[in-house]
């Protein structure tokens, strides 16, 4: 649990302090459990784990460099043709949340609703067919190369609107904790 959760905290931006006012335990124990000097209780390692928005378990991954690469094999995404995939979606302690996009084509509102306002940025990259980009109130098409780098935070929504059925790649930033 040690390695792992000192490279958790600091990808989510907290100090050993910033920890310890979430998890209500103290910033020397917090230390400690760090540098492999006490190890905590499965209550203890719960209430970090919450704090830090991870599944338990996977502080206690013995799994070394492997936790730090995440593969995903297309012929898995295929088989499960969802419109929305999640991608890396096993990885530990991710400041990104790439997904695979598969837009439809349909242009009621109530069918194909605008994507989610968080804070942070997105970013979109077209890997097949040509989809329409609603960014506030412009539109923008998009094929196959192209890429938008925008705000979340502003209205955005994507449709597929060429013959062939679209594949969008969309990193979006994890909201600051």
């Amino acid at each position: 649990m040690t390695a792992l959760l000192r490279t958790v905290r600091k990808q989510r931006g907290l100090t050993l302090e910033g920890l310890a006012e979430r998890t209500g335990l103290t910033k020397s124990y917090l230390s400690k459990i760090e540098r492999s000097r006490s190890t905590p209780s499965i209550a203890v390692a719960m209430k970090v784990a919450q704090a830090l928005d991870v599944d338990v378990a996977q502080l206690f991954s013995d799994r070394g460099d492997e936790d730090k690469i995440a593969i995903d094999r297309a012929a898995a995404r295929s088989a499960n043709p969802q419109r929305y995939q999640a991608v890396a979606s096993g990885m530990l302690g991710k400041t990104m949340s790439p997904f695979v996009v598969l837009p439809s084509g349909d242009t009621t509102s109530d069918s194909h609703p605008p994507h989610a306002l968080h804070d942070g940025q997105e970013f979109l990259f077209v890997h097949a067919g040509t989809v329409e980009l609603e960014y506030g109130e412009a539109t923008w098409s998009l094929t196959v190369g192209d890429s938008a780098y925008f705000d979340a935070s502003i209205s955005h929504r994507i449709r597929s609107v060429g013959p062939e059925p679209a594949q969008v790649v969309v990193v979006a930033e994890n909201s600051p904790r």
